[in-house]
C-alpha cells in the first residue's frame, strides 16, 4: 500500500466536501470533541479513501478496524498493511478476526463483519461507525435487484444513516454520493496502493457482471441511478410508516393468533402480512411467498406459509400456528 503522503496531499475541497457530507448525517457528533468515529477499513480503495478523509476532517477523533474473515490467504497481510498505514497517520487500528458460518458466504460474512464491528465500537467507546459505500455501489445494487424483479424494499438503496444491524449504534455512509473513481484519486494522491479483492473480478457474481456492463455503458449516468436508489429508499421509509399505521389500526390479537382487516393498498398490506408472519412464526418470509399468501386470501382461499395457516372470514384474515399432527402409531 505504500506510506501515506503528507496530509497536504488531500485537497481542501475534498476535505470540506467530506466534512459537509458527514455533518449532514451526524449533526450530533461532528463538532463534539469527545465524539469519536469508527471507520471500517478493509484496505480497498474506497475504505482507504474513507480513512484519509476521516483523518483529515476529524484529526484525533477517528479509529479504524479491519475485519479478517479468514476466507482468503491474503486477508491477514492486507489487515497488517492497513495497520501500518494507520500507524503512519497516528490513527488507532484493530484487526478483528471472525468466523463465517456455513451457507450464503457473502451474507454470513456481512453478518459476522457487523457483529465484530459493533463489539469493537462498544469496547472503544466510539460514537458511530462509518463505512465506505459509494455511488457506484448504489447503482450496481439497484440494477442488480431490478434484474431480479425485486420490490421497493429490495430496490431501496443504502441509506446515508442507519443503525448497525441488531444494535442502536449509528451507521454512517459519508461517501455515498462520491464516485468510485473520485475515491481512487484520493488514495492515489496520498501515494497509497489499495488492496484488490480478486472476487471483484469474478464473473460468477452478479455485481461483478453489472459493474463491467456499467463500465461499457458510457451513456448511463451512474450518479443519477444512485440518486434514484436514494429516492426509492425514501419511498420505502414512507411505506414502512404507512405499514406501522395499518398495523396499529387493523391488526388485532385473537386467542390463537392475529386477525388482520386490510384497508391499505397492496404494497402496504403486503408488509403488514409479512410482519404478521414474523411475529407468529419467528422467521422472515420471502417476499414472493408473502405475495402468494396475500393473493390467495384476496381470492377468499385459505393458505399456509411456514408454520402458519391463514384463513379469510367475515372479520378479515385470521393467522394462527398450524396444528401439530400427532405421529401415527405403528400397529
Amino acid at each position: 500500500m505504500g506510506s501515506p503522503a503528507a496530509e497536504g496531499s488531500l485537497s481542501a475541497q475534498a476535505c470540506e466536501r467530506f466534512r459537509t457530507g458527514l455533518a449532514a448525517i451526524w449533526p450530533e457528533g461532528i463538532d463534539e470533541p469527545e465524539a469519536k468515529l469508527g471507520l471500517a477499513v478493509s484496505g480497498g480503495p474506497d475504505s482507504l479513501a474513507l480513512l484519509l478523509l476521516g483523518h483529515a476532517a476529524l484529526p484525533g477523533r477517528v479509529e479504524a478496524a479491519t475485519v479478517d474473515h479468514g476466507l482468503r490467504a491474503e486477508a491477514a497481510d492486507e489487515a497488517a498493511e492497513v495497520a501500518r498505514v494507520c500507524a503512519g497517520l497516528g490513527v488507532p487500528h484493530a484487526t478483528l478476526p471472525v468466523v463465517v458460518s456455513e451457507g450464503n458466504v457473502q451474507a454470513e460474512a456481512r453478518l459476522a463483519r457487523y457483529a465484530a464491528m459493533a463489539d469493537w465500537v462498544e469496547e472503544r467507546g466510539l460514537a458511530a461507525l462509518a463505512t465506505a459505500h459509494q455511488a457506484d455501489d448504489q447503482a450496481e445494487t439497484l440494477l442488480m435487484r431490478l434484474n431480479r424483479a425485486s420490490g421497493v424494499a429490495g430496490l431501496a438503496g443504502a441509506r446515508a444513516r442507519g443503525r448497525v444491524p441488531g444494535t442502536p449504534i449509528p451507521l454512517l455512509r459519508p461517501v455515498l454520493d462520491w464516485r468510485r473513481a473520485e475515491l481512487g484519486e484520493v488514495v492515489r494522491g496520498a501515494g497509497l496502493v489499495a488492496a484488490e479483492d480478486p472476487s471483484n473480478a469474478d464473473d460468477r457474481f452478479d455485481r461483478v457482471r453489472i459493474r463491467k456492463a456499467l463500465a461499457d455503458a458510457d451513456w448511463l449516468d451512474v450518479a443519477a441511478v444512485a440518486r434514484s436508489a436514494a429516492h426509492i429508499a425514501e419511498a420505502d421509509l414512507a411505506l414502512e410508516w404507512m405499514a406501522d399505521l395499518e398495523w396499529r389500526s387493523c391488526v388485532k390479537k385473537e386467542p390463537m393468533g392475529l386477525r388482520y382487516r386490510p384497508q391499505a393498498p397492496r404494497a402496504v398490506a403486503l408488509r403488514v402480512v409479512g410482519r404478521i408472519v414474523r411475529e407468529l412464526d419467528g422467521e422472515a418470509p420471502r417476499g414472493g411467498a408473502v405475495a402468494r399468501l396475500f393473493d390467495a386470501l384476496v381470492e377468499g382461499q385459505p393458505a399456509s406459509i411456514g408454520n402458519l395457516v391463514a384463513r379469510p372470514n367475515a372479520g378479515g384474515w385470521s393467522f394462527a400456528k398450524a396444528p401439530v399432527r400427532a405421529a401415527k402409531r405403528k400397529g
